[in-house]
């Protein structure tokens, strides 16, 4: 069975290759992203393995069915990038990977509260240059404060379980509760709710037609000023646009992002000599309270055994026609 694998770096072809043992599978990798203007490089493979920025919608599976593909294998957990309905027309089946150590996220949104509140970054900087001045980096204890998460899935879950430590009054919004986590003190409250009392919002939900741009000019007006907000989720679910008046208006007091929503033309590449032709993200870099991540929260040794594992056994159970425990319907 032939793979080709779509929008690698060197550590994902690293991953496969110590992984893979079984020589009937056969891995080409590719940096490219797959789009319909590269679906021409699937001739000859069985299936393609894919990632975020990918972009697999109903042109592009045209061309991947006319090329023999029976299986596109997401490398992640969100399949907001995959035209489901085209791949069930062209009999293509799609798999992923639903969990993959939902702590490296959690964990990394954490990072992100504690960067922006205690300014850690700028006091690195500052120290390696001699200047050892307290001078504008005070922050605030997040003992007491209320956390809104909205989506309680595996990652939002562990995101409460870590940020209770602190300490925090932790409120919430999902379309179905967690007993689990009503045990352990969250409440939950209607989003509107959330907006209005969270003192810091972090997101944890999918990406689909209820939820994008879910942060917006309307849900904005309804927060606290100088409220943080804080996405490792899915880089729509804010409205960017929307986030900088609120920024520049000072109603957002922080901005914590890992994920962005034009991010397929920007993230996982290295820019530093070219000219960045996105006003928007050009514009959030300039702002002194705003920290953006390349989408790395997902980027631990741990989560990159369980992604690889898990795509690598999903690969196998198609081949060999057992249930597809992992499969998108």
């Amino acid at each position: 069975m032939k793979i080709a694998v779509f929008s690698t770096k060197s550590y994902d072809q690293e991953y496969f290759e110590n992984y893979s043992i079984d020589s009937r599978y056969t891995f080409s990798f590719f940096e490219t992203a797959l789009n319909k203007d590269t679906a021409s490089l699937t001739n000859g493979f069985d299936a393609v393995c894919i990632f975020v920025n990918d972009r697999v919608d109903k042109n592009t599976i045209k061309i991947l069915s006319k090329n023999g593909i029976r299986l596109i294998a997401l490398r992640c957990a969100g399949f907001n990038n995959v035209d489901i309905e085209a791949a069930k027309s062209n009999n293509i089946k799609v798999v992923r990977v639903p969990a993959y150590s939902p702590e490296a996220v959690a964990e990394h949104a954490v990072a992100l509260i504690l960067t922006l509140n205690r300014k850690t970054h700028k006091a690195y900087n500052r120290v390696r240059e001699g200047n050892f001045s307290l001078k504008n980096l005070i922050g605030f204890n997040l003992y007491g404060k209320t956390i809104g998460v909205i989506g309680t899935g595996q990652i939002g879950a562990t995101f409460c379980r870590i940020i209770k430590g602190f300490g925090c009054k932790i409120i919430a919004f999902d379309v179905s509760k967690s007993d689990e986590l009503v045990q352990q003190g969250v409440e939950y409250l209607s989003l509107d709710e959330v907006f209005q009392q969270c003192d810091i919002l972090s997101l944890h939900c999918p990406l689909n037609a209820s939820t994008k741009h879910i942060v917006n000019e309307k849900s904005i007006a309804l927060m606290k000023d100088g409220v943080m907000i804080i996405n490792t989720s899915r880089g729509a679910l804010i409205n960017t646009a929307d986030v900088i008046t609120g920024l520049t208006s000072k109603k957002i007091g922080y901005l914590g992002i890992d994920v962005y929503e034009q991010e397929e033309k920007l993230f996982f590449e290295d820019l530093s000599e070219s000219i960045i032709e996105d006003d928007l993200i050009l514009k959030l870099i300039s702002f002194p309270n705003v920290l953006i991540t390349s989408h790395q929260a997902y980027f631990t040794k741990e989560a990159m055994d369980e992604i690889t594992t898990t795509t690598l056994q999903n690969i196998e159970a198609f081949d060999k026609n057992l249930e597809l425990k992992n499969e998108v319907v």
